[in-house]
């Protein structure tokens, strides 16, 4: 039978001795895994102490999962190796590893990762440090399901001064990430309605709503926009449209088109439509496209916009704008909802915004993002490659479409270019059914590429022609 010598205890109590000796023991392997061991009867009286004593060294041992018991058998050696083992197995598969944010790629025209040099980490520190000295009650408060007040205050105050929309704070709700927001205009407007989305269009938005598990249909698009006879067709409910720059195509829907959605919203008491806006700011000529909502008297539209274009892609604070027919009920059916975002994220925001440093931050991006587009463009137009392609939509946002005239099928083109470390993003990869789309068309994000690589980014470019 085990035995152990009780005279030199430390300061740990008899059960703690006994706990810790069998838990060496087992450790070492001097207790193999499935070895019975003495019940608690007959351990006491070996060893010459209380059975209390026992037990308690027993029950600790079973806590921590080193031995286990067995009704009207005894108790047994766990083999916890093995299982830490599957453990550790399991962890690996299902965990997905954290990367540096580096592609590999030398150009990743698929990528809208923000260069962290155009982050404003000196100013925003600074507003860090602020928010954390002259709002320290604030921020251990609850915010409202909304989110606090003076970020919507400032974002409102925002949206008026740069997007001629009069909107009340309290028709702005902060979440973290549009995907989140989504989720819940879904629950507001309900699963039985028909939502409707671009074709092409942004692959995401779709997916969240067969995540949802509701009707999504997909709307063609002509020159202007999508087509309204199909919304009819098809008896959508809630359009979901970015009419300032469409994603990717980047076309700006004309007014007429956007007074002919507002007359199919204002004809139905369930129809709305999701204005996203998420790029707007990034118009690189001329001024930025007034907004649906701000010519919208029916109140039917839902502007949403997000901060991880114009800040950081890692920056998951978005918001959207509801008509204020819908405020009593948002508040009514979801308000039990916590705010996604943190108060300290909130108020640095906030802070942001309203000092004006949020209006130079997206001027000097403009400037950035312009040099920057030029320099692909010129470099295109000086290169081989100029014979070749015809480039569309390059006025907004960060990117612009390439076409290019060659006999060789898309995917082997694709596959060429990956041997250069480029990744292309074809257009044929937006649409509902790929094969509708035109060959050999491709989404050039620039947002992420170096404009000191851009020379050698064509010229491997000219290599895959």
């Amino acid at each position: 039978m085990i035995t152990y010598n009780f005279t030199n205890t430390g300061s740990d109590s008899l059960y703690e001795y006994l706990y810790k000796c069998i838990k060496n023991d087992i450790l070492q392997g001097n207790i193999k895994p499935g070895e019975k061991l003495p019940s608690k009867r007959s351990f006491a009286k070996n060893l010459g102490i209380s059975v209390i004593t026992v037990e308690n060294a027993y029950e600790q041992l079973i806590a921590e999962g080193y031995i286990y018991s067995m009704p009207k058998r005894g108790f047994y050696v766990t083999d916890f190796k093995k299982a830490v083992e599957i453990e550790k197995k399991n962890i690996t598969k299902e965990m997905i590893p954290l990367t540096s944010g580096d592609s590999g790629y030398l150009a990743d025209f698929s990528s809208n990762q923000t260069q962290s040099e155009l982050f404003p980490f000196t100013i925003w520190t600074k507003m860090v440090r602020e928010v954390l000295n002259e709002n320290q009650m604030q921020l251990m408060t609850n915010p409202p399901c909304g989110g606090i007040f003076f970020l919507r205050k400032a974002i409102a105050t925002y949206l008026k001064e740069f997007r001629g929309m009069t909107v009340l704070p309290e028709q702005i709700i902060v979440g973290a990430g549009t995907e989140y927001l989504y989720g819940l205009l879904i629950q507001l407007f309900g699963k039985d309605k028909v939502y409707a989305v671009e074709n092409p269009g942004y692959r995401k938005i779709p997916q969240i709503y067969k995540s949802w598990q509701v009707p999504c249909q997909y709307i063609d698009m002509d020159n202007d926009g999508v087509k309204v006879s199909e919304l009819e067709e098809k008896k959508a409910d809630i359009l979901h449209i970015s009419p300032s720059h469409h994603y990717p195509t980047g076309i700006v829907m004309p007014i007429s088109r956007r007074y002919e959605l507002l007359g199919w919203a204002s004809r139905g008491e369930n129809r709305y439509i999701i204005e996203d806006d998420y790029d707007s700011e990034l118009r690189l000529s001329g001024q930025p496209i007034p907004t649906l909502q701000s010519i919208d008297v029916s109140d039917k539209v839902i502007y949403m916009n997000t901060f991880t274009k114009t800040l950081s892609s890692t920056v998951r604070i978005s918001y959207m704008v509801l008509p204020r027919q819908l405020l009593d009920e948002f508040y009514k059916k979801l308000s039990f909802y916590s705010c996604t975002v943190s108060n300290f994220e909130q108020y640095t925001l906030a802070k942001f915004i309203q000092e004006g440093y949020f209006e130079k931050h997206i001027n000097r991006l403009r400037n950035y993002y312009h040099s920057k587009r030029d320099a692909l463009i010129t470099a295109i137009r000086n290169s081989r490659l100029n014979d070749f392609v015809t480039i569309s939509g390059e006025e907004a946002g960060v990117h612009f479409l390439m076409k290019i005239e060659t006999s060789q099928p898309e995917e082997k083109l694709i596959q060429s270019a990956g041997t250069q470390s480029i990744k292309m993003a074809p257009l044929s990869g937006y649409y509902h059914v790929p094969g509708e789309a035109p060959d050999n068309v491709y989404i050039m994000n620039y947002s992420s590429i170096k404009i000191d690589d851009i020379k050698e980014i064509v010229h491997r470019l000219n290599l895959c022609i």
